[in-house]
């Protein structure tokens, strides 16, 4: 620890989680989509995201795009830099989730050993891992980026799926079949939650 470090303590707050909890009439947490480029995880995140709205719900969608173009602009796609772009993530969501809100984010988190660091961050019991399993020829036959296309022709390096491996979840709380009906995959996820208790039944 540096002396830096041995100067900073926790500061508690007056206002608790389970307060900001009762003010937003559910629980935080934070929903982690996790899949291949092109798998479907920021059109499913952004539609469980409008159905939580609808219901009433306070919620924050953190997208893997949006996220590299400020708070980890700094970032390459080195395994090291990856590493740190999860942690900076799950960082934000724990305060989020500490917040009342019920945070969604959409990140292809490719390392089973990364997605593990932010299950321990923000806390099993909020933690809800969405594995959205989308065929690898799907996922590229899609290419909503172009970013296969650019791995193939050598312009991107290190991309997951092309350049670099994909650990898909051994024990994620849910696994949805990329390629149904995303209105269908998002009532399976609302209906999780709701077993989970983190909204109202």
């Amino acid at each position: 620890m540096s002396r830096q470090a041995e100067n900073i303590v926790w500061h508690e707050h007056a206002v608790t989680p389970e307060m900001r909890e009762t003010l937003h009439r559910h629980r935080g947490a934070v929903v982690w989509f996790t899949g291949l480029s092109g798998s479907g995880k920021s059109t499913l995140s952004g539609a469980v995201e409008q159905a939580l709205h609808q219901l009433g719900s306070s919620t924050f969608l953190l997208d893997g795009d949006n996220i590299r173009q400020g708070l980890c602009r700094d970032l390459g796609f080195s395994d090291n830099d990856r590493k740190e772009n999860i942690r900076r993530i799950s960082e934000v969501a724990k305060l989020m989730a500490d917040a009342g809100l019920i945070v969604l984010t959409a990140f292809i988190s490719p390392h089973r050993s990364e997605r593990q660091l932010a299950r321990e961050l923000i806390g099993e019991e909020r933690f809800i891992e969405i594995f959205v399993d989308t065929a690898p020829e799907i996922c590229e036959a899609r290419d909503p980026k172009g970013l296969y296309r650019k791995a193939r022709a050598g312009e991107i390096k290190d991309f997951t799926g092309i350049g670099s491996g994909y650990e898909a979840p051994l024990s994620p709380e849910l696994r949805v079949d990329g390629e149904q009906l995303v209105t269908k995959l998002s009532e399976q996820i609302i209906n999780l939650l709701r077993e989970r208790a983190i909204i109202a039944a």
